[in-house]
């Protein structure tokens, strides 16, 4: 049976600790297959994205995401071989991100992993998305080992994580509502920029003053938990013109790590109409009230600049992260007898430029060890998949024909 002879070659693999993998990446909108060896070298990593198709939507549509999958997958794969110049007999096992993900998306790479396998007579590796986003990071470092303490940020995820080995985690935090990429996504619509927003805003925000608006910084009961929707709201009414005035000098706050001090108390000049503390739609506008479109127009909006907007908002999002992940790191120093450990950064979010600076700064300033993935490892890819696969076989972990997509697949938990 094919199980059977799956598990011995699988057995094999691990004695020998070496292992050549194609790993498939469909979760979302890219479409992805790399081949890696012994989970610490990349001999390719190809990736078809489909930011064109979701662009006039404004975001990613599932089915559309779907079909587009199942169009690429055979010639992505077929072109990952040919990068590392090897043919499928040269290939030991195969990987596929199974979850958490946009459940059609993830069926077309699950079904071509279990196809190939099949009709290979080659092990099945099913890979967790968060799981492969962390191990991005060893292929960039190769003296990185557990134990370290990762943010993992991305447009659908934010969590801080223990691992403790390869492909085992404690979860210390994680978001309780938006997650940062969704977050940026979000204002960056709400400033009228391009899909994907995220880029877009952090590329606007270069242009702008960081401390120009006043704006929230997220607490939570749990310290190193995640809450962003606040934030959101705040950015988006402040944008209506319906929020605080832009930030002056009497309104600095200290050390960035340590914001996050409540605004001041509101005075009945500082009073909106309770429709608009509730997001939904202002008064009736008047010619008076009429201003620029903020965003298509790269106007004014009540004096604001866009790119102050972009750039107020990438930092409060970007020092909370900062502020949260050192601290959970101190925690993990402290329950571990003082003895320090690594901090690494990985998703898709990893990319954003300010969030990489504060980090390095904070880092330093702490006497912290940190480690960044690349950015071509930071954005859904193929690479990170076959990493993290190699070391879920070297523990034994894989699938039999069983395998199904599972879009809400918790993180493995030890």
């Amino acid at each position: 049976m094919y199980i059977d002879a799956s598990r011995a070659q699988a057995a094999a693999l691990r004695k020998l600790g070496r292992a050549v993998i194609l790993a498939i990446e469909s979760s979302c909108d890219e479409t992805a297959a790399a081949v890696i060896r012994d989970g610490r070298e990349i001999l390719s990593n190809v990736v078809s994205t489909q930011i064109p198709l979701h662009a006039r939507y404004g975001g990613v549509v599932p089915e559309i995401a779907s079909r587009a999958h199942v169009e690429a997958v055979n010639a992505v794969v077929d072109v990952a071989l040919e990068g590392a110049g090897m043919t499928f007999g040269d290939i030991d096992a195969i990987a596929v991100t199974h979850g958490p993900g946009l459940v059609g998306a993830l069926l077309v790479g699950v079904s071509t992993a279990k196809a190939l396998a099949f009709a290979l007579d080659k092990p099945l590796i099913p890979t967790h998305h968060i799981d492969a986003h962390i191990s991005a990071n060893y292929l960039a470092h190769a003296q990185l080992e557990p134990p370290f303490v990762c943010l993992v940020v991305s447009g659908g995820h934010t969590h801080i994580v223990q691992t403790a080995e390869y492909g085992v985690y404690r979860l210390l935090g994680q978001t309780l509502d938006d997650a940062a990429g969704e977050a940026f996504d979000k204002a960056a619509r709400v400033l009228g920029l391009p899909y994907p927003g995220g880029p877009a805003l952090d590329e606007l925000a270069e242009l702008g003053d960081p401390t120009a608006l006043r704006l929230p910084r997220p607490k939570t009961e749990n310290p190193y938990d995640f809450s962003f929707s606040g934030l959101k709201t705040a950015f988006i009414q402040l944008m209506r013109g319906s929020a605080p005035p832009p930030r002056t000098k009497r309104d600095e706050v200290p050390h960035p790590v340590m914001r996050g001090s409540a605004p001041p108390p509101r005075t009945k000049r500082d009073e909106v109409p309770h429709t608009v503390m509730r997001d939904s739609a202002p008064p009736p506008r008047t010619k008076r009230d009429e201003v620029p479109h903020t965003v298509k127009r790269k106007g004014l909006l009540d004096g604001i600049r866009p790119e102050d907007a972009a750039a107020s908002f990438r930092e409060a999002v970007c020092e909370t992260l900062v502020d949260k992940l050192i601290r959970a790191a101190h925690f993990v120093r402290a329950s571990n007898g003082g003895m320090a450990v690594p901090i690494a950064l990985a998703g898709g979010v990893a990319a954003n430029r300010r969030l990489r600076a504060l980090l390095a700064r904070e880092a330093s300033r702490e006497g912290m060890t940190i480690y960044m993935p690349p950015l071509s490892l930071c954005t859904d890819n193929a690479a990170m998949v076959g990493a993290a696969a190699f070391y879920r076989m070297m523990r034994g972990d894989i699938a039999d024909m069983s395998l199904n997509a599972e879009p809400t697949l918790p993180l493995p938990i030890g």
